[in-house]
């Protein structure tokens, strides 16, 4: 595996230039990784890594809509979500839309389910500011960009020209390069620039899409978009066999679907695990089968409706052994695409604990779909893979196949049936008339085979174009152009066994993208990462020295612990439930001490430190010395760092006036420990939710929760003894013959009460959710607000809440606004406090948008989230539900 000596994070272009340059003139080899979601080994290094996601996120849409400009850190999610406003979207659309970055994209010319070949990368550029080897910085939007480039480029221009001479009076070469181009592929360089442009900017910045960061670093790019299609179908047909489903395909092609997705027997046994997988993948043994998702899409409602009459009838002369319909319903229709868009997450994360999971990705002309299907069944038969054993899926549509084969290359056997499928994989195929890699790029695993794909003629003029670009051959040695002919053998990432929590992650990155501590320490996929070299290298002494010296604060102390790298996982891996076993192996006597006292006297902490918050709001400077003396004295991660932008103590009480047996309501009220701690600027979710209740005329009992909590702090802290106390005394208040579902007024201690109370078979909801279902019918809106910017939070997401969340604001205003960026605000309980550079750092992107604009109102659902965002944008956030009480008031 390889292992930078450095990795370096640039901020500027003209960093990247300088940084170019230096390296030519060492000599010194570079890598550019962006998410780093292709398996194909380009985005690794044993030298320099230039890590772009982070500083590289200026996005721009320009023409409403119709073009976007962007940088290569944006994930193409946030991207769609910025285009959505104006019905518009990218054209690529890789199925890791929340991990890959718009830099992965076009340094593989990925496409996806939709983008077949006319809305890729290559086909939808606009223009792009590269920067090449030599550190020279070109914007092709620029009117004489190209004669600037002739001029100050003038080997690397006449070079171009040649060879572009060289194919075009080819007439063979030409026909073999727009016979290869008229598939899906991304294998080698795409020399079809040099035949389909004559000026050189044009040429250049065509062959820096899928060149791997081989030739130069895109800095930049301006995408024409595609119209959004906000209408569509989907439908699932189950065919006897791999064949019958295959042979199917190129009619279902024929007809013009916009999607036709191939899943065989073996990908059909992972998906039916999922939540959403219909009745007849649940229901039935799976031995032989394969299955068609068949999708139509339309920006227009009649046209939908008009294809779907046909397309019932052409799925009627199918050999279907069993369907789900075709469906245009929202909730239906996406439960069969999220099946999948997931599937290589899902189908990776079965593999055998130990063994590396490898993504194949070639296409065929679509009429010999069918039969590479069957040859590659054989294969896996004739190497010993089995064909239950290697899922095989793929873009039916396009010819593109994937499959997932999972080796254990720690033994030489192992090696070597991966070598020897390999070669006899690249005969089958090119015998075919296909392509070794469609839309995941050449990388290192199919570099030695760059050769007998082209030809020696092509060949050669791809070696030439590296060398036009990059003659010292510093950028990505080894990635696409390789002189080894065993380079796809070399440096295989080996996936040691480690803790049981997080053992089945395949390093997809899916997880990154919304993870709080993504640009201050690591995410949830380097945390993993760690773990796996700490167990590969527990002999080196030395390396495991310098972990330890800053691991607690980089992998444990700025974790979030906020679950939604489970929400965004395919697999629903939470690294945070490693974090805080961690947390609790690390935990002092004097701290397990001190928050078990805290659980039994829990009234009495609130209240104290409701108190020290009103106190330290009017001596800030005494309460800034004092913390900042602790924090020295005691550590950051156990003594809370006091900000003045900090609310003043609550001082409310939670526990009811008096206590009405004869009629206790619908439900209960607890209300949580964080509305006695925080104050408001105004009545509070407390008083508001209690003044709703009587407005609608609907009957709330109030728990005693003076001494009670949902138990979060326990569990974030790894304090299990004190967490236990805490479970013993709510079930003890709350767990009744005649028990009313529980309301709580916090969405991240809703999430905790259930899973605390998950086996008393208790509703819980959230005040969010109960005021949405109970409450909202019956008030009158008397002052609508005028705008509203929306933070839902973790929780809110977790627990499923966020439509009614959306449902109390539309009926409050008429503009609401939940940012493109939106993530969580890394508050996460008392990380906010202990380690406010946390929530500065998650708050920082969505901040910045928020205050692009301003807004009437600005609300969340979660106290802490409240604080969070208020200090970040410096508007004050308040519960949605105070916001309600407000504007519906009797006038």
């Amino acid at each position: 595996m390889l292992t930078p000596t450095e990795v370096v994070t640039p901020s500027t272009v003209e960093d990247v230039a300088q940084l170019m340059r230096e390296a030519v003139q060492a000599r010194k080899p570079m890598t550019f990784r962006a998410g780093g979601t292709s398996l194909c080994g380009q985005a690794v290094s044993d030298s320099t890594l230039v890590d772009t996601r982070r500083n590289f996120r200026d996005l721009e849409v320009l023409d409403d809509g119709m073009r976007v400009r962007v940088g290569p850190g944006v994930t193409l999610a946030r991207v769609n979500a910025h285009l959505a406003r104006y019905g518009r979207r990218l054209g690529p659309d890789p199925t890791s839309a929340l991990a890959c970055t718009i830099g992965g994209i076009l340094a593989n010319n990925s496409s996806g389910m939709l983008a077949g070949l006319k809305q890729s990368a290559y086909h939808t550029l606009d223009s792009m500011v590269f920067v090449l080897p030599s550190g020279r910085v070109i914007d092709t939007a620029d009117p004489s960009a190209d004669i600037t480039l002739r001029l100050e480029e003038t080997e690397l221009c006449g070079g171009l020209m040649m060879l572009r001479k060289r194919l075009r009076d080819n007439s063979d070469a030409v026909a073999e390069i727009r016979r290869l181009f008229a598939m899906k592929n991304t294998m080698g360089y795409g020399i079809n620039a040099l035949i389909d442009f004559h000026r050189p900017v044009d040429i250049v910045s065509h062959l820096l899409i899928g060149s791997e960061g081989t030739l130069g670093f895109i800095a930049e790019a301006t995408l024409r978009t595609v119209p959004l299609a906000r209408h569509s179908a989907a439908a699932l047909a189950l065919f006897p066999d791999l064949t019958s489903a295959a042979a199917a395909a190129p009619l279902l092609v024929a007809e013009g679907f916009e999607a036709v997705e191939l899943m065989d027997v073996a990908s059909l046994r992972v998906v039916r695990r999922q939540p959403g997988a219909p009745a007849m993948l649940r229901n039935r043994d799976l031995t032989t089968e394969a299955a068609l998702l068949i999708e139509l899409h339309e920006t227009d409602e009649e046209a939908l409706q008009r294809r779907l009459v046909a397309a019932t009838g052409i799925l009627a002369t199918l050999d279907v052994i069993d369907s789900v319909a075709m469906t245009s319903d929202a909730k239906q229709r996406n439960a069969l695409v999220e099946l999948r868009r997931g599937l290589y997450a899902l189908v990776a994360g079965t593999r055998a604990s130990g063994t590396t999971t490898l993504l194949e990705d070639i296409a065929v002309p679509v009429d010999r779909f069918e039969e590479m299907c069957v040859a590659l069944d054989e294969l896996f038969r004739k190497h010993g893979y089995g064909v239950l054993n290697v899922p095989l899926f793929g873009h039916a549509r396009d010819g593109n196949i994937h499959f997932l084969l999972s080796e254990r290359f720690d033994e030489p056997e192992g090696l070597l049936r991966f070598r020897k499928f390999t070669r006899d994989l690249v005969r089958q195929v090119l015998r075919r008339g296909g392509v070794l890699k469609a839309e995941h790029g050449t990388g290192r695993a199919m570099a030695p085979f760059v050769r007998d794909q082209y030809g020696d003629d092509l060949f050669q003029v791809m070696r030439a174009i590296k060398f036009l670009f990059d003659p010292r051959g510093v950028l990505n040695p080894g990635v696409i152009i390789s002189n080894d002919p065993d380079e796809h053998l070399l440096n295989l990432k080996l996936m040691p066994r480690i803790e049981q929590e997080v053992d089945n992650c395949i390093e997809c990155g899916f997880c990154e993208g919304g993870c709080p501590s993504r640009d201050l320490t690591l995410t949830p996929r380097q945390r993993i990462v760690l773990r796996r070299e700490i167990a590969a290298r527990r002999d080196d002494h030395d390396l495991l020295k310098q972990i330890a010296e800053s691991y607690e604060y980089e992998a444990v102390e700025t974790c979030a612990v906020d679950g939604m790298c489970a929400v965004a996982c395919p697999l629903g891996i939470d690294t945070g439930t490693l974090v805080r076993r961690q947390r609790t192996e690390d935990v002092s006597s004097l701290e397990q001490v001190a928050w078990t006292q805290a659980a039994r006297t829990w009234g009495l902490v609130t209240r104290m430190g409701s108190a020290a918050l009103t106190l330290a709001k009017s001596a800030a400077p005494l309460a800034d010395r004092a913390t900042d003396l602790g924090r020295r004295r005691f550590g950051d991660d156990t003594v809370p760092s006091y900000d003045r932008r900090l609310p003043r103590g609550a001082g409310i009480r939670r526990k009811p006036r008096r206590r009405d047996r004869r009629d206790r309501g619908v439900a209960a009220y607890f209300p949580s420990c964080l509305q006695t701690m925080f104050g408001t600027s105004g009545e509070g979710v407390f008083a508001a939710f209690r003044e709703l209740c009587l407005r609608a005329e609907v009957r709330v009992t109030m728990l005693d929760a003076e001494d009670l909590c949902c138990g979060a702090p326990w569990r974030a802290k790894g304090v299990q003894e004190g967490y236990e106390l805490m479970r013993r005394k709510v079930h003890a208040q709350i767990v009744m013959p005649d028990q009313l579902p529980i309301v709580m007024d916090a969405s991240s201690c809703t999430q905790s009460l259930a899973e605390l109370a998950r086996h008393w078979k208790i509703p819980v909801l959230d005040v969010v959710e109960f005021v949405a279902d109970e409450l909202l019918p019956h008030l009158e809106l008397t002052a609508p607000i005028e705008s509203i910017a929306l933070h839902p939070t973790c929780s809110s997401t977790k627990i499923g809440i966020n439509e009614d969340l959306m449902d109390i604001a539309r009926f409050l205003s008429d503009d609401v606004t939940v940012p493109a960026s939106w993530s969580c605000c890394g508050f996460a309980g008392d990380r906010g406090l202990l380690h406010p550079e946390l929530t500065a750092s998650a708050t920082a992107e969505m901040a910045r948008e928020i205050n692009e604009r301003e807004y009437a109102a600005y609300a969340s659902v979660n106290r802490t989230c409240e604080i969070g965002m208020s200090r970040a944008t410096g508007h004050g956030y308040r519960h949605i539900v105070e916001l309600l009480e407000e504007a519906t008031r009797p006038r």
